[in-house]
């Protein structure tokens, strides 16, 4: 009998044979493209990694070449998933592997939470226990329905103030991704509604089976939803976390505790996890992001490595050197030092003027002088704390005629008009949609609150529905009109078409309704337009509706300045709004202590370090010139003018680090 020799091989944790790896056979040359920093990032396949990418050092990058790396060892692309902050973000990350590799990158599972969410849920929301064609609930529509539900239940009486539906709304969703009690929250933030809590809670819980019953959720329950599905590791969400070998979430720094609770329950099974950040960019503590979880992630997995990206590639070392003092204070943070190849530049100025007017005029003439010098206004910003303190500049640019454009205003969907549309275009696939219907129903003439509430309790109980197509036993319970408007939502409901179809069918109904309630209805039409154009790209009305809700167009034509036109523009921006960007000249505008730290941050530890963040942000967001002003007096209404002092975060910068300038008329 002969005897067969045996080889053993280890099998890894996500079922690939390891071999030691001969990078030879690789089309890229990884260790020649990359750093040694991005390199040893890049090339990680098993276990918890934590990378600390520096601003400007090429995050972006790392992660586009470890998924082609991934992909080069031999892992199937569908098993490698990418949770990033928005879209934009994920289809970059893909484009820039597929370019580097091939169109396998392009296959990778890749998205926002949210939409990895929605895509999930849909796909298991029988398991889970709704229906697969629930409506995705906006920020606006979640306001409507406690509004509904505040004003319908009685709880909020006249004779004493009760916390509007934005408030209550802000309150339940904060709670949800902050894991903060409502309680503590209203205490906090709200103590003169304390004595309402128990009605505060009373709707929190009626909106919440309110949502249930008509197979509505919000964003908030995408994640909840999310969580609580892998966390009870059914045999389907046990199938689903072994389709996955590795895990990658990009801007860690931003999560919330919901957001890192449902990463947690993505690598029960599979513990290679990947999360790239930067503590020294958390700056959205407002929206619920926890600065903890980035610092406390090594404490969560076995082994975490450490991974330092320190090399910038944006700004000169004038730039950073400025930035590494800004951060050197923070109490508590992952230390780096920000270095860079580049050739040395201007130091940044630090400018005083005697008054608010004066530092507008300063950055007018200066930008001016930049771009004489051939810098493109579009290669300029100017970033605030705060949306109102750019108002006196605007008025100087426009004297000056320099075109600019502010960040910051309402969302293609959050104009009326679109919302209507798209109110037809859910209804058509959740008929139980009663945030749509209310929407729909009181557009018409002659429908209010009671008669649209009538229709509703109709559609409710079944003696109205779209599965059957409106007869003249219905036309006696209502008017002409909304005969008229049954009839267009049971073809929408029941008939077959594309969304541009569908979507061109409510426009022709709506344009009539349109035209009567908005004056400048020719100057919205264009946006109609425009949502035409984008549904084309759609095969499906759930993913068109789907993406309106979680990943909405950005911009309304009737919102873009008339300045947008202009070949060129310079950016007036809040710093939130600038992160990830960058310019070759950069104003950074009333630095002063009350105003940036704000005085609500400076009597908490924890809010005045994001402030310093934030500053962080502002200052590595310039490429070449960075200047930081401060008006020396401040007109207070209360106080008459006085006296100011420069921000905390750049009173111990020295003459080394930047130059000091003084402008007095």
């Amino acid at each position: 009998m002969i005897q067969k020799k045996y080889q053993l091989k280890r099998v890894n944790q996500a079922g690939f044979i390891t071999n030691n790896i001969n990078e030879a056979r690789f089309v890229i040359n990884y260790k020649n493209e990359l750093n040694l920093a991005q390199y040893e990032a890049a090339s990680a396949v098993e276990g918890a990694y934590l990378i600390i990418a520096g601003a400007g050092s090429g995050k972006t990058r790392t992660l586009v070449y470890r998924v082609a790396r991934l992909i080069e060892l031999g892992y199937q692309p569908q098993t490698i998933l990418l949770l990033t902050f928005t879209r934009k973000a994920a289809n970059e990350m893909m484009n820039r592997a597929a370019l580097l590799l091939d169109n396998r990158c392009s296959n990778i599972n890749g998205g926002t939470f949210h939409s990895f969410a929605n895509s999930i849920l849909r796909k298991y929301a029988k398991v889970i226990g709704f229906e697969s064609a629930f409506t995705i609930l906006d920020q606006g529509d979640s306001q409507d329905v406690i509004n509904l539900i505040r004003s319908q239940s009685g709880l909020a009486k006249k004779e004493k103030r009760f916390p509007n539906k934005q408030t209550l709304n802000k309150v339940f969703s904060f709670s949800v991704n902050t894991e903060k009690k409502v309680e503590d929250i209203i205490l906090d933030d709200y103590p003169h509604f304390y004595e309402q809590i128990d009605q505060i809670l009373d709707i929190q819980k009626i909106y919440s089976s309110y949502k249930k019953k008509n197979n509505l959720l919000d964003y908030d329950d995408l994640l909840i939803y999310l969580r609580d599905f892998l966390f009870s590791l059914s045999p389907s969400a046990k199938t689903l976390l072994q389709s996955f070998n590795f895990f990658m979430v990009d801007e860690y720094q931003d999560t919330n505790k919901l957001q890192a609770s449902v990463v947690s329950a993505l690598t029960q099974l599979r513990q290679n996890i990947m999360v790239v950040g930067d503590d020294s960019q958390s700056i959205y503590a407002f929206r619920g992001a926890n600065f903890k979880n980035i610092m406390d992630f090594p404490n969560l997995y076995d082994n975490v490595k450490i991974i330092k990206l320190e090399e910038n590639y944006r700004s000169t070392p004038e730039v950073l050197n400025f930035a590494n003092k800004v951060v050197e204070e923070a109490v508590e943070k992952y230390p780096k030092v920000l270095f860079t190849q580049k050739l040395s530049g201007e130091l940044p100025a630090i400018v005083a003027t005697q008054n608010e007017n004066l530092q507008s005029k300063f950055i007018v003439e200066k930008i001016l002088e930049l771009h004489e010098e051939g810098i493109s206004l579009k290669d300029i910003a100017v970033l605030f704390r705060s949306s109102y303190s750019s108002f006196d500049l605007e008025i100087e640019l426009t004297k000056a005629n320099i075109p600019f454009v502010k960040f910051g205003g309402m969302k293609f969907v959050e104009t009326a008009h679109i919302k209507d549309v798209l109110a037809f275009l859910r209804i058509s696939l959740n008929p139980k949609d009663v945030v749509s219907w209310y929407r729909i129903l009181l557009l018409h003439e002659g429908v209010g609150p009671k008669t649209a509430e009538r229709i509703l309790d109709d559609i409710a109980t079944g003696n109205i529905s779209l599965s059957q197509n409106p007869n003249h036993d219905t036309k006696a319970k209502l008017n002409e009109k909304i005969f008229r408007l049954m009839e267009v939502l049971y073809s929408l409901h029941m008939k077959s078409g594309t969304p541009t179809e569908k979507a061109q069918q409510a426009i022709n109904y709506y344009l009539p309704i349109f035209k009567d309630k908005y004056d400048d209805f020719n100057k919205r039409k264009k946006d109609l337009d425009i949502f035409l154009n984008i549904t084309e790209k759609y095969r499906s009305m759930e993913s068109l509706l789907s993406d309106m809700a979680i990943e909405p167009p950005i911009d309304s034509v009737v919102d873009l300045e008339e300045t947008t036109k202009e070949d060129e523009f310079v950016t007036l921006s809040t710093i939130h709004s600038a992160k990830g960007l960058e310019w070759h000249s950069v104003f950074v505008i009333h630095a002063i202590d009350g105003f940036f730290p704000s005085y609500r941050s400076i009597d908490k530890l924890e809010n005045l370090e994001e402030e310093r963040r934030l500053m962080y942000v502002a200052v590595t967001r310039a490429k070449q010139n960075l200047f930081i002003s401060y008006p020396m007096n401040i007109y207070d209404r209360e106080s008459g003018t006085t006296l100011s002092k420069p921000s905390r975060f750049i009173a111990n910068v020295t003459e080394e680090l930047a130059e000091g300038w003084l402008l007095e008329e």
